[in-house]
């Protein structure tokens, strides 16, 4: 069963991100802290000429208000909600300082906040942000009048000159000539903002929507993927019991599903059946398509049956339901543990290795039929050979031959042989491991393209004929 909460509960992209913007913003506060800290400098140096007493207190504050987000994201945990507003309000009481102290320098400062509210994607934070910021531009206005440095194009504006004198008039002018006019260019500035947040917003849901939906499709290939092995035999030694043959096999999957196959079952008591089995495709659709075509060809492979019949009626009842257009190539062989003969049909699949005795591994040349699904009203013919107590069965598909290195070469067919000729005298286990050991040296850092399957048996004794 899916645990869809471990699927969905790997943290709230959004609390993620808040916790980064907070971290953000606090940096870029600090920059302003130290743009704020050069100024204070450089006017006690005698290069700005604002006037001291308004600095020193102003830039005091400015640089307190915009070293407090820092302090808090150094103090406590970044993601607790509470700590986007103090940052916000540290950035807005640290501009609105700046304008009380000196209008005329901190009209741009104001975007500062609302640039700061971007980074948490949330339109009705950067409105909150606005309307703050809309209140104390406008008090910053009429207090800098008062106490901050006097604003010369103020005055001319509202065609007065000489010493600050602040009437009824100026007051009024103050409110047409500045606050409306500088809080429509930063109502206009926020209605950027604003879009940019829930524009941005809107695609990182979008994006957590699509996390859900991949990480819920990996859970459920991964309970497939559990599914599908546990389909096919992987209990070894497969027949303890049995000391006439000794069998292995392994799938390797390039996806989280495969369509390649192998299958091995006692027909009846003297009767040892092998299949392999490689499904066009990958993925999901090859998957279901291998467990379609893995049922029928065990079900009709009964006592006495001939293998070319079972093909052609499997390849019928394929060919019936394959709106996909996928096709299967395939090997089974009967081994007659009392004889040793091995009856074979082949539809299209890779030729199996056979070593006689001490002899080497060499592949096995006969008539393959066409693929499974690939044409209705196919028939096929089933073949013969002889084994001795000693031989051995070596079959595969087509991802082991085909397996490619970071050079774009092939593994290919010769190089298997190889393998398997150095390794011949092993059991089917350490054959196929040492198989794979020197196909992961051949390959690689490259990428696995197709399932890698293999299956070995040997022929060990024959079984005495009263049994």
């Amino acid at each position: 069963m899916i645990d869809m909460d471990a699927v969905t509960g790997n943290g709230n992209v959004f609390k993620e991100n808040e916790a980064e913007a907070n971290c953000y913003a606090a940096r870029c506060l600090l920059v302003c802290a130290g743009v704020g800290a050069g100024a204070w400098l450089l006017n006690v140096l005698g290069i700005f000429i604002v006037p001291g007493n308004i600095m020193n207190t102003a830039m005091a504050m400015l640089v307190l208000f915009f070293l407090i987000p820092t302090l808090i994201c150094r103090w406590v945990a970044p993601e607790w909600a509470w700590v986007k507003y103090v940052v916000l309000f540290c950035g807005i009481m640290g501009v609105f300082v700046l304008s009380c102290a000196m209008p005329k320098h901190g009209v741009l400062a104001w975007t500062l906040p609302l640039m700061l509210s971007c980074h948490y994607y949330s339109k009705s934070l950067t409105r909150l942000t606005l309307f703050a910021s809309q209140v104390l531009f406008s008090a910053s206005i009429y207090i800098g009048m008062y106490v901050g440095e006097w604003d010369q194009i103020l005055l001319d504006a509202a065609y007065y000159s000489g010493p600050r004198v602040i009437t009824r008039k100026l007051l009024v002018d103050a409110g047409f000539f500045f606050v409306l006019p500088r809080a429509a260019i930063l109502f206009g500035l926020s209605a950027i903002c604003t879009t940019m947040a829930g524009r941005t917003r809107s695609l990182l849901e979008k994006q957590e929507r699509d996390s859900v939906e991949r990480q819920r499709i990996t859970a459920e290939l991964d309970v497939a993927r559990h599914i599908q092995a546990d389909m096919l035999p992987r209990i070894f030694p497969a027949f303890p019991e049995r000391a006439e043959f000794d069998i292995y096999a392994s799938m390797n999957p390039a996806k989280e599903v495969g369509g390649d196959f192998y299958d091995f079952f006692m027909v009846d008591e003297r009767h040892l059946a092998v299949v392999m089995a490689d499904v066009s495709g990958k993925g999901v659709p090859a998957a279901l398509f291998m467990v379609i075509g893995k049922t029928l060809i065990k079900d009709r492979t009964q006592p006495g049956a001939d293998l070319g019949s079972v093909f052609t009626e499997v390849n019928h009842l394929l060919c019936e339901s394959n709106s996909e257009g996928l096709f299967i190539t395939a090997f089974e062989g009967v081994l007659d543990l009392v004889t040793g003969q091995f009856d074979f049909v082949n539809a299209g699949h890779e030729p199996p290795f056979l070593a006689k005795g001490k002899e080497g591994y060499a592949p096995c040349r006969f008539h393959a039929g066409f693929v499974l699904a690939g044409m209705e009203d196919t028939k096929y013919r089933a073949g013969s050979m002889q084994l001795m107590p000693g031989d051995r069965i070596f079959l595969y598909t087509d991802g082991v031959t085909e397996a490619t290195n970071a050079d774009e070469e092939f593994y290919g067919t010769g190089r298997l042989q190889e393998v398997l000729c150095r390794n011949g005298g092993k059991s089917p286990e350490e054959l196929l491991l040492a198989v794979k050991a020197d196909l992961d040296d051949f390959v690689g850092k490259a990428s696995q393209f197709d399932d890698i399957t293999m299956l070995c048996v040997t022929y060990r004794q024959s079984m005495p004929a009263g049994q």
